[in-house]
């Protein structure tokens, strides 16, 4: 497989935008940033999860700390297609991303069977640990979109990405189906998340504040999860309090 990055260290803000504002806001980030060199492309994840949800509705209390396990594809995959398993984790306002390549066969094997992964390394290892640690990670959720992604002309570590189509699914957990589902946003709506090691651009932010494009909270899983609560189609019935606090804590931002 190509060369990839294992480690990601970076502060992410996500924005929802509406197709007018996204069109004026691409036109205003010419001089800015510009499209890497894959365009468009579909990218396809299984989130991994406990069978009554724990991590999503930990992560929907915002707690200083919370973790995710996902397996990633870019487009559609085929068993020798590489697949990328990654730990996504935020502490304090900072995320941090680790993960691990393979052929997408032997990740399902990995994750789903407990095959030994096909190299040893310490992400693995931590892999290996986070699913012990919570016994029992199967594939819960599908979340797919298609992005865009740009990278700053002056600063190649400023990214921004533009997500659309964006759809969840609970049945079908193989990223060989592809971006179906059902939609997460509103028709004509696209999900800019901007990713930058340190302070934001100047410009950037003037642009922002020009445009009235503000920052919200947004997680794809928490959308598609809350969701699925709300029409009572989780296998394992949360309790009457756990519903009503995540109703509480989330539904204000994964409303709309």
């Amino acid at each position: 497989m190509g060369i990839f990055q294992e480690i990601f260290k970076r502060i992410e803000t996500k924005y929802l935008l509406d197709e007018t504002t996204y069109r004026r806001l691409r036109e205003r980030l010419e001089n800015i940033a510009e499209v890497d060199r894959y365009g468009e492309s579909s990218i396809l994840n299984i989130y991994y999860d406990t069978p009554d949800y724990r991590l999503i509705r930990t992560s929907l209390e915002k707690p200083d700390y919370k973790e995710k396990l996902r397996l990633r594809s870019y487009n559609i995959p085929t068993k020798e297609s590489p697949a990328f398993i990654e730990i996504k984790k935020k502490y304090d306002g900072v995320v941090y991303k680790r993960r691990i390549d393979m052929k997408y066969g032997e990740a399902l094997k990995y994750l789903n069977e407990g095959a030994e992964a096909p190299k040893d390394s310490q992400i693995k290892r931590e892999i290996d640990y986070m699913m012990s640690y919570y016994q029992v990670l199967k594939p819960m959720m599908a979340i797919s979109y298609d992005r865009i992604a740009m990278f700053g002309k002056e600063d190649p570590e400023l990214r921004i990405t533009f997500d659309r189509n964006i759809r969840y699914r609970t049945d079908k957990l193989d990223l060989r189906y592809g971006n179906t589902g059902k939609d997460i946003l509103k028709p004509g709506q696209r999900l800019m998340e901007v990713k930058i090691a340190g302070a934001m651009p100047i410009e950037l932010t003037r642009i922002f504040s020009e445009l009235r494009i503000f920052p919200t909270s947004f997680s794809k899983y928490g959308r598609g999860y809350v969701d699925l609560i709300s029409k009572e189609e989780v296998r394992k019935p949360l309790a009457i309090h756990d519903y009503e606090t995540i109703k509480e804590k989330g539904a204000v931002a994964y409303a709309g």
